[in-house]
């Protein structure tokens, strides 16, 4: 795993720091998520959290604040070391698997806090003031894994740098589907860049001032906090963190990043299917046995 620097969003900031929400309840992927975290499943073999921990890790970030709630106490444990497991595999001399979970524990310093009402994205990212303590920091939404050439917050960083101020990352959507999603409404300053004018929190596709929906990365400013705080709940009772980034506006200066890759969500059934067979299908040790057995799968559904 390559490690990129960290990169300057205003004179003399670099982003360090990450936060990554986990206190949500997984409702779209019960009964799978009564007794576990979705966080916590398996996307060929390792769980979801680790992709998203490894992006901010590629990034240059150095530690993460992970906002946790009921029932997430696993997460915890999977970050933290095991020593009986650990003694256990070196007397038993599993060193290959005794490194593989040392490395977990040692990828990063991680912090925890409790969300102790799910009252929303935002609500969820005001827990993390006290870390954050004055820096730009990064969001990470654990539902996405984005797999392309270049790690998203990465690109995302790369925008920053030429284009000081708040990121989000954004992917074109099908115009029916904006109602699910965060939109922007922005002018191109360069290729697959927007300076944003105004962000709308799911909107209906005929109000909908763009297809260009933001999906779960963001570069944020200590600003954001205030803005929270001043948010009014929205639907469901919930503080919307989108709608704290247009308070913002035009004050601070937010861009949209089209980044290069593959979003998968993986809180529903499908995009965790479809996440497992594409990342396992980039494994030289594993494509080969798993596209024989998808085509003759195909071959005998379609006989």
């Amino acid at each position: 795993m390559s490690r990129h620097a960290a990169v300057v969003v205003e004179k003399n900031v670099v982003i360090h720091k990450a936060v990554i929400p986990v206190a949500g309840m997984g409702t779209r992927l019960l009964p799978l998520t009564k007794s576990q975290p979705k966080e916590m499943l398996p996307v060929v073999d390792k769980p979801a959290i680790q992709y998203v921990v490894e992006e901010a890790i590629d990034a240059g970030v150095q530690s993460v604040l992970m906002v946790t709630g009921r029932g997430k106490r696993a997460i915890e444990d999977y970050f933290d070391h095991s020593v009986e497991l650990e003694h256990e595999l070196e007397a038993h001399g599993k060193l290959d698997d005794l490194h593989a979970i040392q490395r977990i524990s040692n990828l990063i310093q991680v912090y925890y806090v409790r969300q102790k009402l799910p009252r929303g994205l935002g609500d969820a990212i005001l827990q993390a003031r006290a870390y954050v303590d004055g820096d730009a920091f990064a969001v990470l939404l654990a539902d996405d894994i984005i797999d392309g050439p270049t790690p998203c917050l990465v690109q995302m960083e790369e925008v920053a740098h030429r284009f000081p101020g708040m990121v989000v990352a954004v992917m074109q959507v099908p115009r029916q589907d904006t109602s699910s999603y965060g939109i922007i409404e922005g002018t191109v300053v360069a290729p697959g860049v927007w300076d944003v004018s105004r962000l709308v929190e799911k909107p209906d596709p005929a109000e909908a001032p763009s297809n260009l929906a933001i999906v779960g990365r963001y570069i944020l400013v200590p600003g954001i906090f205030d803005a929270i705080e001043h948010t009014e709940p929205g639907r469901n009772g919930e503080v919307q963190l989108t709608d704290a980034i247009q308070a913002m506006l035009p004050k601070t200066k937010v861009y949209a990043c089209e980044f290069k890759g593959i979003r998968y969500d993986i809180g529903n059934q499908m995009g965790l299917l479809k996440a497992n067979i594409a990342l396992a299908l980039e494994r030289p040790e594993l494509a080969g046995e798993l596209r024989e057995f998808l085509s003759e799968t195909l071959e005998t559904l379609f006989d």
